[in-house]
């Protein structure tokens, strides 16, 4: 189980939006060409590949922001791109997600790519288009006037380095400096076997063989590679390091201690992109006050996503939500939400191919009738939301005497069943405004109902979903488990 979890949840669902994260680096636009392959070239001893199917990624960088964008934050990206038609596509994309890329330097050599050709999922040829004259001094100094003003204004900084020359090291000991002075954490990812040119930074985060080029130790010695990646650590004072160890998951270390995630079994179909998912998903953990550990499960859980996916793919919020809230998985305080929270989850849920299923009541002394009603909502979902009657609604409802159990112990009871995925307390005495607002797929309700007297079903039907009405077991009741307690006549 994910530590902090019900932080991690206020953070995906609504709590990353309040955070905004400035990148510098080297920018890439990522092309894909698909295609069959069932033939050889009479001209050459090459592959024939029949174009199927081309798309855009953003790299490098650009795709640490457009992670970060995914976790819901702010994402300021500086770096430099040229005036040409790459440019015009990564720009589009940015643009889509709503990142920041004012601090862009146009300069006059090509903007970075990489064209990968594809046939039935083997990379045949890649073709990289990149200058190899670096940026003047110039365009280094105007990327340095833009990004470093930003560093105040933001909750934390990534240097993604693609050693693509974007990230000089005076830029980045100036970026560190005034990171470290506004007290907001600095992460970054090396391509160099200098991690003097990181150094105060908070984390840096190589893979094994960008650590072994630096330590001079063999990548296939995990033990005494990370020896010698905390001697790297103190000798150039950063705080952290975090290691990505393919399938052995994330290390962690710290002055005095350290900390594994290990990597949760998953099919991989493409490791591209994995590092800027880590990188991004840390800094938004540490932006937004997370403990290290609990920033580190975070990022392996998030790159377990993206690993299963072709290509450069993001990480999104809905994706993550999605597997910290199964049912059997979430402690019972983390399923009880407010309205606000429960219409981001739902929605995220949605977003994810989520069923959900809505069912409400005043759940006083919880009995089996209750559990058979829960029970028989999952069958028609995957997402089962409870609606709890408060107890001043419950005492309108059924008289002075009742509830017998309050709110926050029913909501908890309730929230504590395996067959419950969310649980919001309503104060109106009918669930007719929650329903409206969260437009559940399917609306269910006992057998002392029919279709035509549940509360919500026009709106739920005029939105494309259901009613069902669970038949009721036979003798269970609230009202008659009060009624043998006040009389004393046994169960």
């Amino acid at each position: 189980m994910l530590r902090e979890t019900d932080a991690v949840l206020e953070l995906l669902e609504g709590g990353f939006g309040r955070l905004s994260v400035l990148v510098v680096g080297d920018l890439m636009l990522d092309r894909y060409i698909l295609g069959e392959v069932d033939r050889v070239s009479p001209e050459a001893p090459v592959p024939v590949l029949r174009h199927a199917q081309h798309y855009e990624r953003a790299g490098g960088a650009a795709n640490v922001a457009m992670n970060l964008a995914g976790l819901g934050c702010k994402a300021l990206l500086a770096g430099y791109w040229g005036e040409d038609k790459d440019k015009a596509e990564l720009a589009a994309l940015l643009s889509a997600a709503r990142i920041d890329t004012s601090a862009v330097v146009v300069t006059g050599q090509p903007t970075t790519s990489k064209t990968r050709i594809v046939g039935r999922q083997q990379q045949l040829l890649r073709l990289d288009v990149e200058s190899r004259q670096g940026p003047s001094a110039q365009e280094q100094q105007r990327l340095l006037e833009r990004a470093e003003p930003m560093v105040s204004r933001v909750q934390a900084v990534v240097l993604s380095d693609y050693a693509k020359g974007a990230l000089a090291a005076e830029l980045c000991a100036r970026l560190i400096a005034a990171a470290n002075a506004a007290g907001v954490p600095v992460l970054a990812d090396p391509k160099t076997r200098d991690f003097g040119k990181y150094a105060s930074a908070t984390m840096i985060c190589p893979n094994l063989q960008e650590l072994s080029a630096a330590t001079g130790v063999a990548a296939d010695l995990p033990a005494a590679l990370l020896e010698a990646g905390e001697a790297q650590r103190e000798k150039h004072a950063l705080k952290y390091l975090a290691v990505t160890m393919s399938e052995d998951g994330i290390r962690v270390l710290w002055k005095g201690g350290g900390f594994h995630s290990p990597a949760r079994a998953r099919e991989v179909y493409d490791v591209s992109g994995a590092g800027d998912t880590v990188i991004a998903t840390l800094a938004a953990g540490l932006g937004g006050g997370l403990q290290i550990e609990t920033a580190v499960e975070l990022a392996n859980l998030a790159a377990g996503i993206v690993v299963g996916k072709r290509g450069t793919v993001p990480i999104a919020q809905h994706e993550l939500i999605a597997e910290l809230t199964p049912s059997s998985g979430v402690g019972s305080g983390e399923k009880v939400l407010s309205q606000e929270r429960l219409a981001r989850r739902v929605a995220e849920w949605r977003a994810a191919g989520e069923t959900i299923v809505f069912t409400n009541g005043c759940f006083d002394l919880l009995h089996v009738g209750h559990v058979t009603l829960l029970e028989q909502c999952h069958h028609f979902g995957s997402k089962l939301v409870l609606g709890l009657n408060s107890d001043a609604s419950v005492r309108r409802l059924k008289g002075t005497s009742r509830p017998v159990v309050g709110e926050r112990e029913r909501a908890r009871v309730m929230a504590a069943l395996a067959a419950v995925d969310a649980v919001v307390i309503f104060e109106e005495d009918t669930p007719l405004e929650l329903i409206r607002a969260l437009k559940p797929d399917v609306l269910v309700k006992g057998g002392d109902y029919s279709p035509a007297t549940v509360v919500g079903r026009e709106e739920v039907i005029a939105a494309g979903g259901r009613v069902e009405i669970v038949p009721l077991v036979e003798g269970s009741s609230t009202t008659k488990i009060v009624t043998r307690l006040r009389s004393g006549e046994p169960g």
